[in-house]
């Protein structure tokens, strides 16, 4: 019971009522569905693109969970390595929380082809443990990618050959210091060329097999870095506190990619900080059409108002009607709204390709192409905020009818 009437009675009363002036509450509907659509279709494409960026960012690190030596991050020499992992490290990287894992050396170079030289990071890398953290050979877009740990040729970015003004197959010259802090050089020949998500990644890296690298800077046996991989970037605690245990005794240090690049972090926070102000902005504004509509509603039937109360209907029934009538307006906003999100984010869900802004997306760390990433847990905090404030948005005209007097209401025209 509700103001001495069923709710079920209540609820046949506010939706005849809705549908008394249909043109309102259909342009009231149709603004509500937009405004959910705007809440979801914007909020999965910026969600897209900052979860490519923190994905296009751990594949450039690349890995969830990373182990150095204590100095390494302030001085990547080959000064600050340590040993390859050893056979306990290997057995607790066989957990079902590691999907990868990899040891690299990795430090700064100067390579040098016939016409230029460029500053970049070398890396010494075993090939198959490279594509289990991420490394997809898909985007060799010439020659081939390293077979083994003791392949004599290098894998070069697209845009570092054109500023190299060489070609696959060319020789170039690597040169780094070794432990001893002599110049170590060597001839590679260009056995592939690969294309980075952004095109900055093409010029800081150049791949090379490790134990080839070792071989060419004296340090045997030597690693920079161990990267570890898991199945979701946003919940590394259970990988990261695995690494610890196996790792634990060693004079190493252990970082999650949150630690090792807190603008991508943040990027996170900020997101979700967005999706919420976003969402709010959106409804404020749809607001003012709801109170409109319903107060609208009321005043073409203050003499009804009045007349039921003198008939016996309590206030609050008056309240709740009105409160139901709000009720259902959202609840089929909301519906619209969400199959309209839904119907426009599915065809794109392949990509969207930005191409024509690429530098400007570039410049926020953000690759080509948008990926929209239409979360359950968005919507349903869209879903749950039009509700709730659109609740209480109807508290103002229902908390006005239900204060009408039973004679001044009938009496006025």
């Amino acid at each position: 019971m509700s103001g001495s009437l069923p709710i079920a009675a209540l609820s046949r009363l506010a939706w005849r009522n809705l549908w008394r002036n249909y043109r309102r509450t259909l342009i009231m509907l149709l603004a509500i569905a937009l405004g959910v659509w705007a809440m979801i279709f914007m909020t999965a494409l910026m969600r897209g693109m900052v979860d490519q960026m923190v994905e296009d960012g751990i594949r450039s690190l690349p890995g969830h969970v990373q182990v150095h030596h204590p100095l390494y991050r302030d001085d990547p020499s080959i000064e600050n390595s340590m040993r390859e992992p050893g056979e306990a490290f290997t057995a607790a990287m066989n957990s079902p929380v590691v999907t990868g894992w990899t040891a690299r050396l990795r430090v700064p170079a100067m390579i040098s082809s016939e016409r230029e030289n460029r500053g970049l990071m070398l890396l010494g890398v075993d090939p198959d443990g490279e594509i289990a953290v991420g490394f997809e050979t898909d985007t060799i877009v010439e020659g081939r990618w390293l077979e083994s740990v003791d392949d004599p040729g290098i894998v070069v970015g697209k845009k570092m050959l054109e500023r190299l003004e060489t070609g696959l197959g060319k020789r170039v010259v690597l040169m780094s210091q070794d432990p001893d802090n002599e110049i170590a050089d060597r001839g590679f020949r260009i056995i592939g060329v690969f294309e980075g998500t952004l095109a900055a990644q093409e010029e800081a890296y150049v791949y090379a097999g490790r134990a080839t690298v070792q071989g060419m800077l004296n340090a045997d046996g030597e690693v920079s870095e161990i990267a570890v991989a898991g199945h979701d970037y946003r919940d590394v605690g259970k990988l990261e506190k695995l690494v610890k245990e196996a790792t634990e005794g060693l004079d190493v240090e252990v970082r999650t990619w949150k630690e090792l690049d807190s603008y991508l972090e943040a990027m996170l926070g900020v997101m979700d900080g967005f999706v919420l102000v976003w969402i709010v902005v959106i409804f404020l504004a749809l607001s003012f059409g709801l109170v409109n509509t319903l107060m609208m509603a009321i005043f073409e039937r203050i003499r009804e108002i009045g007349l039921m109360q003198a008939l016996g209907m309590k206030p609050s029934a008056i309240l709740y009607q009105i409160l139901l009538e709000s009720l259902f307006l959202l609840a089929l906003g909301l519906l619209l709204g969400n199959v309209l999100a839904v119907a426009s984010v599915y065809p794109i869900r392949d990509g969207v390709d930005l191409s024509v802004v690429a530098e400007g997306m570039e410049m926020f760390g953000a690759s080509a192409m948008l990926y929209p990433a239409l979360k359950s847990d968005d919507m349903i905090l869209a879903n749950t905020v039009v509700i709730v404030l659109g609740i209480l948005t109807s508290l103002i005209p229902a908390w006005h009818a239900s204060r009408y007097r039973p004679v001044e209401a009938i009496a006025k025209t």
